[in-house]
């Protein structure tokens, strides 16, 4: 089921309304392979490329959504879980210039998201209705773990469409 506007932040609507299947977890399997496809075809050299200076590389870029899938994933298990604690936002930014991604493998980075993506997949298919209508608060705002689960799919659905257009991946 698809989350209520009340269930997140204005900011997520845009990830959100890119889900258009109602069977989300499908969505985050079949994004495995689409992202399989976009990547398959380029080294570690091309993974390097910006399209703009001051713009992240493909491998951070990809490195982004490594960070996401794990922050997210935990954002949503810890809500799912009844903690009531308030869970800290992070500077995607900051984050990315930290982990240095330009000096891994592609592979090693790619490996990593299949390895979260499958986990979180898991995860997310072991929560009931009660656990994904848990609202936590994460970055100062409320949100439930079900909106954090379509948040994902779209966030990667947003960076794909990027490495498609403006890093022509």
């Amino acid at each position: 089921m698809r989350p209520a506007a009340h269930e997140f932040p204005a900011y997520y609507e845009q990830y959100v309304d890119k889900v258009e299947s109602e069977d989300v977890l499908s969505v985050l399997d079949a994004q495995r392979e689409q992202m399989a496809d976009l990547i398959g075809m380029l080294d570690d050299d091309r993974a390097r490329y910006r399209y703009e200076d001051g713009k992240w590389s493909i491998k951070e870029l990809l490195g982004h959504l490594v960070d996401s899938e794990r922050i997210f994933g935990t954002r949503a298990l810890c809500i799912a879980r009844g903690d009531t604690q308030p869970l800290p936002g992070f500077d995607e930014n900051v984050y990315v210039v930290n982990a240095i991604f330009d000096e891994r493998t592609l592979d090693s980075i790619v490996d990593e998201w299949f390895s979260l993506r499958d986990a979180n997949i898991r995860l997310f298919s072991s929560f009931s209705e009660e656990d994904l209508s848990r609202v936590g608060i994460a970055n100062g705002k409320p949100i439930t773990p079900r909106a954090i689960i379509w948040t994902i799919a779209g966030h990667a659905i947003h960076h794909m469409l990027i490495l498609k257009e403006r890093y022509q991946a």
